[in-house]
């Protein structure tokens, strides 16, 4: 499994040009799927990630995780600038490889029906860490927006 992690200050993503999901302040995830992973690897990577310490403390140092942010509800107008939350959305091509030709291979990314249930298992495990959890739509054209904060992306593989 391999996720690239991006602290965002907002992101979103559209299909068919309506918005279907959003985040921000938090994170975004774009989540691979391996065709040979399984649920274990889904709970353990949603920890990880949960877990990851990359936001600001008081000093200006990255030793804060979005756990440490309390949620107490969707993320509204009003929220306070505290609330955390995760924009999550499948992308296949992390797996690409392009290390023989010019056109990339896919063969290590998990075929449709495999990858859906493991991407959907993964927004379950976060959503159960009490993260509030938006997604794309699993194998849609979408187009996706971020501001990315500071900017701090990070690729994390299992």
């Amino acid at each position: 499994m391999r996720v690239i992690v991006q602290r965002v200050s907002m992101a979103g993503v559209r299909v068919d040009g309506k918005e279907v999901g959003r985040c921000g302040p938090g994170l975004l995830l774009l989540v691979g799927i391996h065709v040979d992973d399984d649920l274990s690897k889904v709970v353990k990577m949603a920890k990880k990630v949960v877990g990851l310490r990359i936001f600001n403390d008081a000093e200006g140092k990255m030793n804060l995780s979005i756990s440490d942010f309390p949620f107490d509800g969707p993320p509204s107008p009003n929220a306070p600038a505290f609330d955390k939350s995760i924009l999550a959305v499948s992308n296949f091509t992390v797996y690409g490889d392009a290390s023989k030709s010019r056109r990339p291979s896919f063969t290590s990314s998990a075929p449709f029906e495999k990858g859906k249930e493991l991407f959907d298992q993964f927004v379950t495990e976060l959503r159960s860490q009490g993260v509030e959890v938006q997604t794309g739509i699993f194998g849609a054209h979408m187009d996706v927006s971020l501001v990315n904060d500071g900017p701090v992306t990070l690729v994390v593989d299992l």
